[in-house]
């Protein structure tokens, strides 16, 4: 995945859209009205006014570039929120305009050279005009209340990210994804006008509004932005794809959700001393029949790409359960406190699939993983496709399976032999579970299954005395081994009416090496 040939931001910026880029829109329904605009017509990309200077200058040089805190927005109305924003430069040469909402109207965030320190940096940006901003961040009292740390950014296409109390950064959300997988080159999107609400005194929430395009799609954005213990996003949006016979979107991904997964627990590194690296180690879902599944992270060896179909799902989530510091031993990364992103629809989202995208990646530098959800069906060209969901960006205090009651769910997976060797063409699972559903002592059954290329030659459950948890050990032999194999399992307890499921499924795919 590749951001989009930034040689199309040079292109000239047509006078329609100039018109449409200076209307006064301070509602969704307004710029809606835009977006719905915008894809009547040819797209023509934003242009970039970024100097060769500041494309040109290196990682650390643009790194000496910083937002000044005392020119944050709203710092000197001792608002709840301020904002603060991005230089334009290297990676990010492609603007986004800003703007406030207040009670008195819309106005332009526009770039000043003053609002930044250029560092050791021998720049002249008094010469350079209004070329715009990155990005922005907000910041919010969320951890201290004498200090304001970064609570939201949104940079580069239609990405975004948040923080609850006590995180740091890891996972991405994204407005769109856009053939993300497939044998054609993936669209990224980009948020290329943003609205921000000033917030009034005492406020607990701010409200964003977002334009988004792209070659083959338009849409508004709504997100109203609560922080706490679990900083909530809730967004509404509503989207309109370009009429392009010729290079129809085959997938759609709303609500996607982008992360890296390097190596963990069932896939551990042979010369790194930390035992993981990630920043979401599963997806977990909430299908819409009722079923919990919790799929552990993998970095295949190529492309791997799958996924889960169901029909008015009640959320899906790429997921950091891992939360103790002994199982990253990173000091300066602190994997252990990277945040979950959890996603609820909000309405009948009708038949789709969850898919899971997996991508090789060398080291952490680089996110491989991206999920999110396909409708069924999308609408004609310019007909409006609205949907809304929330996502809670959640820490130790993490969404649980649960039916009538509260589920166990997967606490570790293993591959591998111990000392007893496994036959030609086999691997041994080994799964824990945990949770109140547990008991302490009885009987409990796994119900595994493989697809036709595998066979299960051996399914044990038994008690881990000194953690309290259960633990499946699976033998699955494969029969095709150029082939992967899908497998499935859960937990059950004998009860008078038959056997009681007291866990998530446990769903893992075994890939040819």
């Amino acid at each position: 995945m590749q951001c989009l040939n930034r040689s199309l931001a040079a292109l000239v910026l047509a006078i329609p859209l100039v018109a449409l880029s200076t209307t006064p829109a301070t509602d969704f329904e307004s710029v809606g009205e835009r977006a719905r605009a915008l894809a009547a017509q040819p797209y023509r990309p934003v242009p970039s006014r970024t100097p060769d200077v500041l494309a040109k200058l290196t990682y650390d040089q643009m790194r000496d570039i910083r937002f000044k805190p005392e020119q944050a927005a709203w710092r000197a109305e001792q608002l709840p929120f301020e904002l603060m924003f991005f230089h334009l430069g290297k990676y990010q040469t492609e603007p986004v305009r800003l703007h406030e909402i207040t009670p008195e109207g819309e106005r332009p965030f526009t770039f000043n050279p003053k609002d930044f320190s250029y560092g050791a940096n021998t720049l002249q940006p008094a010469t350079w005009g209004d070329i715009g901003h990155a990005g922005f961040r907000v910041h919010y009292a969320l951890n201290n209340p004498a200090y304001k740390d970064e609570l939201v950014v949104f940079q580069g296409a239609s990405y975004f990210r948040a923080l609850s109390a006590g995180l740091h950064y890891g996972l991405s959300a994204r407005g769109l994804a856009v053939d993300t997988a497939g044998g054609g080159p993936e669209e990224f999107p980009r948020f290329t006008d943003f609205w921000i609400e000033r917030p009034q005194a005492g406020a607990t929430a701010m409200t964003v509004l977002a334009l988004l395009d792209s070659p083959r799609v338009s849409g508004v954005y709504r997100f109203e932005i609560e922080p706490g213990t679990t900083t909530r996003m809730t967004v509404k949006a509503r989207l309109y794809l370009r009429d392009t016979p010729k290079n129809p979107i085959r997938t759609l991904g709303l609500a996607p959700l982008t992360s890296m997964f390097s190596f963990g627990e069932n896939q551990p590194s042979r010369t790194d001393f930390r035992p993981e690296v990630h920043d979401s180690d599963g997806l977990m879902l909430a299908s819409g029949e009722g079923e919990w599944l919790w799929r552990p992270l993998q970095n295949p060896r190529s492309p791997l790409v799958t996924s889960f179909t169901t029909r008015a799902p009640k959320g899906f989530g790429l997921m950091q359960r891992d939360r103790n510091f002994s199982s990253y031993e990173d000091t300066e990364a602190s994997y252990e406190r990277r945040p979950s992103a959890w996603v609820t629809p909000l309405g009948d989202w009708g038949a789709g699939r969850v898919e899971l995208v997996q991508l090789p990646t060398p080291d952490e530098t680089h996110d491989n993983i991206v999920a999110y959800w396909v409708p069924a069906a999308l609408p004609a060209p310019g007909q409006p496709l609205d949907i809304a969901w929330r996502v809670d960006w959640q820490g130790d205090a993490q969404q649980r399976p649960q039916n009538k009651e509260e589920l166990a769910w997967v606490a570790q997976t293993r591959v591998g032999h111990s000392f007893a060797t496994l036959a030609k063409n086999e691997q041994q699972y080994i799964v824990d579970f945990t949770g109140p559903a547990l008991p302490s002592t009885g009987e409990l059954k796994a119900v595994a299954s493989a697809n036709s290329n595998g066979r299960i030659t051996e399914s044990n459950v038994y008690r881990v005395e000194s953690t309290g948890a259960w633990r499946m050990a699976l033998r699955v032999q494969t029969l095709n081994p150029a082939q992967p194999v899908e497998l499935r399992a859960f937990l059950t307890v004998p009860n008078s009416t038959g056997p009681q499921t007291v866990s998530e499924t446990w769903s893992y795919i075994q890939v040819a090496p």
